[in-house]
This record gives structure tokens, C-alpha cells and sequence, in this order.
């Protein structure tokens, strides 16, 4: 399973029900938090997600709608009595503010928090079985963006197939995985393709947090299974999301073109726009790039 549940999907003021940015990412058996605004761990409870599945946090930038809601998260999981380690990755002044707080109430954290300042572009996390890098945005602060990748053999072992060739050495078939063939020791060979098939190509997940419209952005994720844009303006407002670096739904739909995505999220809504209007991005989204969907809160998107 790769999916993406949206916990927020508004901009820095809640309104109309809706919440400051929040997104749990499922990849197999791990969960990953990417942002955390006010409210998070509320809608984490309301969408039952598991807190103590959560390994990495990843927050974009320090504007407190993506992280006003981390201290909380953090205290709940500790009264939770917590004791997997926990990494969060951020640009590097967070590191001081969680002191702060945790200083502030004296208490103890029960499990290990291990701080990971961004200092610039490239891999964060490298798992055997994915991988979370950084590329840069522009916002008026500092700012990143994520992009999860799986990792999968190029080749899968047919099971049925295999048990024809006995003389294969079961330590050989992760070479067989990687596509190479098998020479016994008479010196016959066996065809990588007699005992494997291709395996699903791997996906990937991109979120562009909050930025103004810049098509290098484009550049970090060709290719990209689904990519998550800020939206946070309709097309008739581009100057006004300039001057507030953000994006508008044309802008966003463009850099997922650009960048040959697959599927495209947009979300990060003014709140000046209520509910009834959402159906709006979409529409003008889809006149540039046509696999596009809202990111609305509670729903689980599959990568």
C-alpha cells in the first residue's frame, strides 16, 4: 500500500471545517507525517491514524500552519508512553523552538528524538525499501519540498518457474532480481528471463509545499507517480498569490505537466474561497493538466 491520507487541506486561517496543512503518507507498514499543523493530531484521531506508526516527520517550512501542531503531537505520543524513536527532519531554528517547549513544561521525552536539520537539497532517509529526498521551494522563508520513492527489485522471481532449475543456489537469486544470469559450473546457462518476469515499476510521491510558481521545481521530480501542489489561489488571482508567494491552479497544473507526472493533488485553499467554490481548482486546473483531484481532508489517495 502507498497512499496519501489529507489531514489539512486549507491555508494559514482554518475555516469552514477545513485545517492547516497535515499528510500521513502509508508505504507498506510505515507511516510518515508530512507537515503538521494546528489540529493534526485531532484529525489523526478522527481518520484513525496510528501515532506510534510514525517514524519520520517531515515539516516544509516554519510558517505555523505546517508546524504549529508538532509540539502537541509530540507531547500526546509521550503520554502515549512511547518508546520507538521518532526522526524529525526541518529546517534547522525548529530544533530550538522544541527545546523550548519541552524545557517549558519539564518533562522527559520517553523515546529517542532525533532532530535532522535541512540544510539543503538531496536525500533525507535511504531505507532498502524507499527513499525521502528534499529540493528546494520558494517561499518567503526558507522552504522544501519531499519526494517519497519506493524501491523494488527490476525483476521477481517466478516461484513456479524457479523450482524447473534446481541447480540454482537460492543466494543467486537476488543476482536473478537484478536481472543477471545464471552460469552453472558446467558452464550452462540459465536465461534471467526463464525464471523471473518483470517486476511493477516503483512509484513516487512529490509534495510541493507552500512556494511561488517556479518551473525548476518541475526539474526535482520528473516522472513522479503523484505529485501534491499548493493551490492556494484560483487563476484570476495569479498577482495576488505572487505577491504572497503562492501558487494558483493554472500554476500548479503546469509544474505537474512540466515535471510528466502521472497524477496531480492540489490543495492548500484560501480560506476566502468556502466549500461550494472548491469544484473551481479543479476545473481550472484540468484545463492544463487533466488527472487532477482535490486533496480533500479524510480522503486516502492511492500512489
Amino acid at each position: 500500500m502507498f497512499g496519501v491520507t489529507i489531514l489539512g487541506n486549507n491555508s494559514a486561517l482554518p475555516a469552514y471545517d477545513r485545517h492547516p496543512t497535515a499528510q500521513v503518507i502509508t508505504l507498506n507498514d510505515g507511516l510518515f507525517l508530512f507537515d503538521c499543523g494546528e489540529g493534526t493530531q485531532m484529525q489523526m484521531n478522527k481518520y484513525k491514524i496510528r501515532r506510534s506508526r510514525i517514524q519520520h516527520i517531515f515539516i516544509s517550512h516554519l510558517h505555523g500552519d505546517h508546524y504549529f501542531g508538532l509540539a502537541g503531537l509530540l507531547t500526546s505520543m509521550s503520554l502515549s508512553d512511547r518508546k520507538a524513536p521518532l526522526h524529525v527532519y526541518a529546517p534547522q531554528d525548529l530544533e530550538l523552538i522544541l527545546k523550548l517547549q519541552v524545557m517549558a513544561y519539564d518533562t522527559k521525552l520517553p523515546y529517542d528524538l532525533f532532530f535532522h536539520p535541512i540544510q539543503g537539497a538531496g536525500v533525507l532517509v535511504d531505507e532498502p525499501q524507499f527513499s525521502v529526498s528534499c529540493f528546494k521551494v520558494y517561499h518567503r522563508i526558507d522552504a522544501w519540498g519531499f519526494l517519497i520513492k519506493e524501491k523494488r527489485k527490476p525483476r521477481k522471481i517466478d516461484a513456479e518457474k524457479a523450482r524447473d532449475y534446481p541447480a540454482i543456489p537460492l543466494l543467486f537469486y537476488e543476482h536473478l532480481q537484478n536481472g543477471e544470469d545464471y552460469i552453472a559450473p558446467d558452464g550452462t546457462v540459465i536465461k534471467n528471463e526463464m525464471v523471473t518476469y518483470a517486476n511493477i515499476p516503483p512509484k513516487s510521491y512529490a509534495y510541493s509545499a507552500d512556494t511561488i510558481f517556479s518551473p525548476s521545481i518541475a526539474e526535482h521530480i520528473q516522472g513522479v507517480t503523484m505529485l501534491y501542489h499548493e493551490a492556494t489561489y484560483l487563476k484570476d488571482l495569479e498577482e495576488r498569490a505572487a505577491s504572497r508567494h503562492h501558487c494558483t491552479t493554472v500554476q500548479a497544473a503546469t509544474i505537474a505537466r512540466l515535471a510528466g507526472a502521472q497524477k496531480l493533488l492540489i490543495g492548500h485553499f484560501s480560506s476566502q474561497y468556502d466549500n461550494d467554490k472548491l469544484y473551481l481548482f479543479e476545473e481550472e486546473a484540468k484545463e492544463v493538466f487533466p488527472s487532477v483531484q482535490l486533496a480533500l481532508e479524510g480522503v486516502t489517495y492511492e500512489v
